[in-house]
């Protein structure tokens, strides 16, 4: 029987999501103990003290947030096996749980091109792996297409809590860059920082500035105003992971050590980002109606009814805004609303299909396939903990 402290916050979803994985882990090859170590003890009892109730516990592991590379030598030296969270870089000597942070700035550049922007800003931290890589994949795609990245490290702000409530640096920076823009921040967290500091200084939230997170928080984001839209993680899959390296690193069953990561999957839309870029107004108000009505089957002729185009009118001046036509349009959007809830539900792929409006499981399962590149099953397998 496994014992192992948790030493990291669970107080974000980030975390809870990883606990999640871990506990599923060990109710299938367990059982295990866990002592899910409050993150103060640290600052009451440092590293030395944490390392002193772990020998005295007899713990086999930890598997939490550590700082710096005395904290992991102290762990190593006491003969306990250690997995750590990123929290700030990469260790070098142990496994760590990180994640395809790249990617998901690449994800979030896509998402904003598709949607016609042509200004765009990164909102984060230049000294943490996390951000900074998410920051490099969005900026990177961008500039291979063409455009450049405004950027605000937050270390520029003031260190005093709830600063961003208030007047500050921040809200200049936004007043400052041109407008409309599409905004991605390195969490839900700097996202809602956003969103509050436009208030202060007026700034419309989608039309002017559209803002993307990244964890897919839902009480981060559904507490901002305008709720924030998000990249979702497989972050369960990562905690499942991570608690079968340790197993294996425990029962000696596994040769070189390897890093975990947890990467991104979908972008979960809401309010901030629920809106394209464009100066046709008709094309704005056909966009809006798309993504309001999406759950409803609607149809190219429900478009149509909204805005007072012609049929090759509207297909035209659509194409130019999104780079694609109408019906693909609402197709993909609706593979993506039903990939969500694939992730988001425990409910039977056929249940899904039918309550989003599609006429049968087999048909749903060529669509997506042609839009995911595999099947349902296939998808919900690969993002979800069990292997």
């Amino acid at each position: 029987m496994h014992k192992i402290i948790l030493l990291f916050d669970i107080g974000e979803e980030y975390g809870q999501k990883l606990l999640k994985g871990i506990a599923r882990y060990s109710k299938e090859n367990g059982p295990w103990i866990f002592c899910r170590m409050p993150l103060f003890y640290r600052e009451t009892l440092g590293m030395k003290g944490i390392v002193k109730f772990a020998r005295e516990w007899e713990a086999d592991g930890i598997i939490g947030q550590l700082y710096n590379n005395d904290d992991i030598k102290q762990i190593l030296n006491a003969g306990i096996h250690v997995i750590a969270q990123d929290f700030k870089e990469r260790f070098s000597n142990i496994p760590n749980i990180t994640g395809g942070y790249f990617e998901a700035g690449e994800m979030g550049a896509r998402y904003f091109l598709k949607k016609g922007f042509k200004n765009f800003a990164f909102y984060g931290f230049k000294n943490i792996v996390w951000s900074r890589e998410r920051s490099d994949g969005f900026e990177h795609y961008l500039r291979s297409q063409g455009y450049k990245v405004h950027y605000f490290d937050q270390d520029m702000a003031p260190t005093r809590e709830l600063w961003f409530y208030k007047p500050s640096v921040l809200s200049q920076w936004l007043q400052s860059l041109p407008k409309p823009i599409a905004i991605m921040t390195c969490d839900d967290e700097r996202g809602q920082h956003i969103t509050e500091a436009c208030k202060q200084v007026g700034i419309q939230i989608p039309e002017e500035m559209a803002i993307l997170g990244v964890d897919n928080d839902e009480m981060t984001c559904n507490l901002s105003d305008p709720p924030l839209s998000s990249i979702a993680l497989n972050t369960e899959k990562g905690g499942y992971e991570a608690a079968k390296l340790m197993d294996e690193m425990i029962t000696g069953k596994i040769g070189v050590q390897y890093d975990i990561y947890v990467m991104p999957t979908q972008i979960v839309e809401r309010q901030s980002t629920d809106i394209a870029s464009t100066s046709d107004r008709y094309i704005a108000k056909a966009l809006k109606f798309i993504h309001q009505n999406i759950e409803k089957r609607i149809t190219v002729k429900d478009v149509l009814r909204q805005v007072p185009l012609s049929r090759r009118a509207l297909e035209m001046r659509f194409q130019e805004t999104t780079g694609t036509g109408v019906y693909k349009y609402i197709y993909n959007l609706q593979i993506e609303k039903f990939a969500q809830k694939l992730l988001d539900s425990d409910k039977t792929i056929f249940e899904i299909a039918i309550e989003s409006g599609f006429e049968s499981s087999k048909n749903i399962s060529r669509q997506f396939k042609q839009i995911k590149g595999c099947t349902p099953a296939e998808y919900r397998r690969r993002h979800l903990s069990k292997r």
